[in-house]
């Protein structure tokens, strides 16, 4: 009888096994498709890119030449790349405070009981969705020296601060960033709103309790329990800043005289226009190591953030 029952459990045991092997079997088939994707286009085309960026290649000539990483000395020697770099700098560091700034504000100012507050929530979101293409194409009109914007700073009695916005090398790259500005602001203002509604309504109170006044609740309270929503923002800006084509390219393509060129469009250039292709995917390649990197700060940021 022992015998008998001993036989039983490991035959129920070994169909146990056998069925959650079948169970893991089906789980990677369905993952199977996606893994393919993922290794046989985006990795496949890293490593090829890699390949490219080593020779000197205008994109048809079927027997290119291998340079080595003579294309990448070229990299460290060029001062387009260099300025394209500080244009993204200087792209970022304003884009990413105006448009955490102005998220938490209007976060701050829609968790009060406002009248029709859900339409001005939309109204903040809208440009968030809308297609960089459309957003690009409206703002190189209104930017135009006799756009509307110009127009409407004449009809205020403003002339004084009417400008070339676009097509002046000196404002261009922030009226780049008046763009972006508009466009993603109401992404930082969504995040700040959902990390308001964790904040424990028990400490605001204590506060007001207190004595606190509403700039004092908000920078002793408010401010640092919203911390990790500040560090996602001003991190992702950053690499947001980095990979920005659209926008430029559509609106000043760089211009004038580069004083807007950034690394995505100066890539572009290489690559497609001028047909170095071999130049344009080491570039491609310092992109790729440079977001890399920011991501590896990034998580070790949030690690320490964490621990703290």
């Amino acid at each position: 009888m022992t015998q008998t029952a001993t036989r039983w459990q490991r035959t129920r045991s070994t169909r146990g096994d056998a069925s959650q092997g079948r169970s893991q079997l089906t789980a990677y088939l369905y993952l199977l498709p996606a893994l393919m994707i993922i290794v046989g286009v985006t990795y496949f085309g890293v490593f090829y890119n890699g390949y490219v960026s080593t020779l000197d290649w205008n994109g048809i000539d079927p027997a290119p030449k291998q340079t080595g990483a003579a294309n990448y000395l070229k990299i460290a020697g060029d001062p387009i790349f260099w300025n394209s770099l500080s244009h993204i700098a200087v792209f970022g560091a304003i884009t990413v405070i105006v448009q955490m700034v102005l998220g938490l504000g209007l976060a701050l100012v829609f968790s009060g009981p406002i009248a029709g507050r859900g339409i001005y929530k939309a109204l903040v979101f809208i440009p968030v969705v809308l297609a960089p293409a459309a957003i690009s194409t409206a703002f190189r009109q209104f930017l135009r020296p006799d756009g509307q914007v110009n127009d409407v700073l004449q009809t205020v009695g403003l002339e004084w601060l009417q400008q070339a916005w676009i097509a002046d090398p000196n404002f261009a790259l922030y009226a780049l960033a008046g763009v972006n500005i508009f466009q993603w602001t109401g992404f930082s203002f969504i995040l700040y709103q959902a990390a308001l509604s964790q904040i424990d309504q028990s400490n605001l109170e204590a506060a007001q309790l207190d004595g606190a006044g509403t700039w004092q609740t908000i920078r002793h309270i408010v401010i640092p329990t919203v911390r990790p929503t500040h560090l996602t923002l001003a991190l992702t800006g950053v690499i947001g800043s980095l990979k920005t084509f659209d926008i430029v390219f559509l609106i000043t393509g760089g211009g004038p005289g580069r004083s807007t060129e950034f690394l995505t469009t100066y890539i572009y250039k290489q690559s497609v226009m001028q047909f170095h292709v071999g130049y344009g995917a080491a570039l491609s390649i310092v992109m790729l190591l440079l977001a890399l990197s920011l991501t590896l700060v990034q998580t070790r940021i949030y690690k320490l953030d964490a621990e703290d």
